[in-house]
């Protein structure tokens, strides 16, 4: 398969600007992502520039949410509009406008903390499509390698404060291919990579504290994957830790391998 069918990187007059981005953003249908996925899992090139890829679309989605307005400046905004002066109104249309005002106040700020939590959000799922498209493209993906959950455990023991249990994957369609020690948010945690059907998925593991107080609605526990940078993502807390699981595999393979997880004893 030649990189150039696939690269964003061709000329100006071609009609196509490539199918990387498209395979990114989700927009190629089912038969042409899995080729690609195929690709990007045997050809180092190609999945740099995804990863590069990934990257920008990370810093521009960051850069969109940076200058949001500050409450000190929706106060300066409001003070500035209440000093300037109005005609007198009747004493019932000023009872009208008290809770008006405050109704305003109210949305405003649910607004800005909705959004701040929306913009937490998007940058943890963000960090971990990036970690994931990492290993991917790396030529040692795992530190630890077996399909044995009985080595690959043991493994994280005085690498990360806590422990976790590894699901049974007999009968299932999942292997085991290893793990390694990853990072958000400067704590430790753990990055397990699984494969179905040629496809990896990642499992990621961290402290949930490391979420802060606002963590449960800051990335809130999702009730089925959804869609991040092509990738389908599912998260939830359990024993004190915060599970995620990351694959460029269908939605009901993130859910099934998140079961198996759950479940895991």
């Amino acid at each position: 398969m030649a990189c150039e069918h696939w690269s964003d990187k061709q000329g100006a007059d071609k009609q196509s600007a490539g199918q990387l981005s498209a395979y990114l953003d989700g927009e190629l249908d089912p038969a042409e992502s899995g080729m690609l996925g195929a690709h990007l899992r045997e050809c180092a090139a190609c999945a740099a520039d995804a990863l590069e890829q990934v990257q920008m679309k990370r810093l521009v989605q960051m850069a969109g949410k940076r200058y949001s307005a500050s409450p000190e400046l929706r106060n300066r905004i409001t003070r500035s509009i209440a000093a300037k002066p109005r005609r007198q109104a009747g004493w019932h249309w000023q009872i009208l406008a008290v809770p008006a005002l405050l109704l305003l106040i109210i949305s405003q700020a649910v607004t800005f903390y909705v959004g701040r939590d929306a913009a937490r959000r998007q940058r943890v799922y963000s960090e971990l499509a990036d970690l994931h498209a990492s290993a991917l493209a790396s030529a040692t993906p795992v530190d630890v390698v077996s399909t044995d959950r009985h080595t690959v455990k043991p493994w994280f023991q005085g690498k990360i404060p806590f422990s976790f249990n590894l699901p049974e994957l007999q009968g299932s369609e999942f292997t085991l291919l290893g793990g390694r020690v990853t990072y958000l948010a400067q704590a430790p945690g753990a990055h397990l990579i699984y494969q179905v059907r040629k496809h990896e998925v990642s499992v990621f593991i961290f402290q949930d504290r490391i979420f802060g107080d606002r963590g449960e609605e800051t990335v809130s526990s999702s009730s089925g994957p959804v869609s991040v940078l092509s990738f389908n993502v599912e998260n939830w807390t359990q024993g004190g830790l915060r599970y995620f699981v990351v694959g460029d595999v269908a939605a009901n393979d993130i859910d099934a391998l998140s079961k198996l997880l759950r479940d895991a004893h």
